[in-house]
């Protein structure tokens, strides 16, 4: 490789000898060899690459194949050195040797230098161009991430409202509950109720304990009008919510019966004893039933965000999915509802967890967008001989083909101004397959959409 060659060469018309000598003693001759790669996409593009004779294929990986993208076959054809105006420039294509020829090699570095020497109004457009685009780039994704934390946050504050404020409720009444115990407890030890008394007034207690109680609201309704009756004839006070009490127990009137001729003339302290006792007891569940609601959100929480563990890790794809859906839940509305079919031999895959989880929140997301607030969300996961196969389906009107051609390109989006970036299924596509080296498909028709996620047991790109 000489000045001369580069002078016949269209790309360096108007350059002198002196600065194509320039390039020349900065650059290196590089033999192109059928099958071998010169560079590969992903990697960083520190060189850029000129074709002097010879043919280079241009490939790209989608999905699970390499497919040929272009090629380098006139002399002065050229590749890669991004990083002459990008500092985070990948090479987006693999460059491999098609027809034995040669390349010139030349550093991004001095491609960089080279054209602010020569053309420094030329050098600067390109260097704004591309700072322009990766700001608008990085601006809307991290929009996007936004967005989704906010939907996430909101969705979330609205599951622990519910188990928040029932607990809060729980509390005082328990309070209540348990004041009026002890007060019935004195009472009756005033009473002098001996401790066979008291023996036989607890073992009745235990009767509705584990009796199943009164399910039917108006079968309940009538139980408390007899018992208040009752109870107001033998002078107990706050009838109604003693009757409430021992209503909802499954106690009747026979039962209140067996109670006096047990207690005597200490019969008011002896049915407030045990409704007290009663109450507590189903306010206590309530209260744990509550927290523990709380506890399993905060595990969901825990296994979404992934938390405390490594970027790369052995997952289990179905326990992503259901705390995926957790943290949708306000999303899903009574009327859409969530058919479960997971497969019971699917194996653990090696995974970055957490951005697994923000595909399954992306895809999950649209789906029930599609579906505007009425349908059924298929989610299944199936085993497959190299890896797991997650689809998630909705019933929603389906895309048209020339939507579902454009569904991965980033910023396109059919969703209202403001309801949509038009990232999130780039941002799945890149995760899946740039990331996991798997495939992300679409099947959609008018009777909906299924997302197929392909994931391989172990990461094969890490890009």
């Amino acid at each position: 490789m000489d000045v001369a060659e580069l002078q016949t060469i269209e790309i360096f018309e108007g350059l002198t000898p002196g600065q194509l000598g320039e390039l020349v003693a900065a650059g290196t001759e590089v033999a192109v060899v059928p099958g071998q790669v010169l560079f590969r996409e992903g990697d960083a593009a520190e060189y850029w690459w000129l074709l002097l004779e010879g043919a280079v294929e241009i490939v790209r990986r989608v999905g699970r194949e390499d497919v040929t993208v272009g090629h380098m076959d006139v002399p002065g054809r050229w590749a890669g050195g991004f990083r002459a105006w990008d500092e985070q420039g990948v090479y987006i294509a693999t460059g491999r040797g098609a027809a034995p020829g040669r390349v010139l090699q030349l550093p991004a570095g001095v491609l960089r230098e080279r054209a602010h020497a020569w053309f420094p109004f030329a050098a600067h457009l390109i260097s704004g161009l591309y700072t322009t685009a990766r700001t608008i780039e990085a601006t809307a994704r991290q929009r996007e991430s936004l967005v989704t934390l906010g939907t996430l946050a909101a969705g979330l504050a609205h599951e622990l409202n519910n188990p928040a404020a029932a607990a809060a409720r729980a509390v005082p009444l328990l309070q209540d509950a348990c004041t009026t115990l002890l007060g019935s407890l004195r009472r009756l030890a005033e009473g002098e109720l001996t401790a066979a008394q008291f023996v036989e007034l607890d073992r009745l207690r235990g009767e509705l304990e584990e009796s199943p109680g009164v399910v039917d609201a108006l079968d309940v309704a009538e139980l408390e009008d007899e018992l208040a009756g009752w109870l107001a004839r033998q002078g107990v006070g706050d009838e109604w919510e003693v009757a409430a009490a021992l209503a909802a127990a499954g106690a009747g009137v026979e039962w209140c019966e067996r109670v006096a001729s047990t207690s005597g003339e200490a019969v008011a302290a002896a049915v407030t004893w045990v409704a007290s006792t009663l109450s507590a007891t189903t306010l206590l569940a309530e209260v744990s039933e509550s927290t523990g609601r709380i506890s399993e959100l905060v595990a969901s929480v825990r296994s979404y965000s992934q938390m405390d563990r490594g970027s790369v890790q052995r997952v289990d794809v179905t326990e992503g999915l259901e705390s995926t859906l957790v943290m949708l839940g306000h999303r899903l509305r009574p009327g859409v509802s969530v058919e479960r079919d997971y497969s019971s031999d699917v194996p653990l895959v090696e995974a970055y967890a957490g951005e697994l989880n923000q595909v399954w929140t992306n895809v999950i997301t649209n789906a029930i967008d599609a579906m505007e607030g009425r349908g059924t969300l298929a989610v299944s996961t199936a085993s497959v001989a190299d890896g797991v196969v997650v689809a998630i389906g909705d019933t929603g009107p389906g895309m048209a083909p020339e939507v579902a051609r454009r569904a991965f390109e980033p910023f396109f989006t059919t969703k209202e101004v403001g309801r949509g970036t038009g990232l999130g299924l780039d941002i799945a596509r890149r995760v899946v397959e740039e990331r996991h080296g798997g495939v992300i498909e679409i099947d959609s028709g008018a009777g909906g959409t299924t997302m197929r996620v392909r994931l391989p047991l172990r990461v094969t790109r890490q890009g």
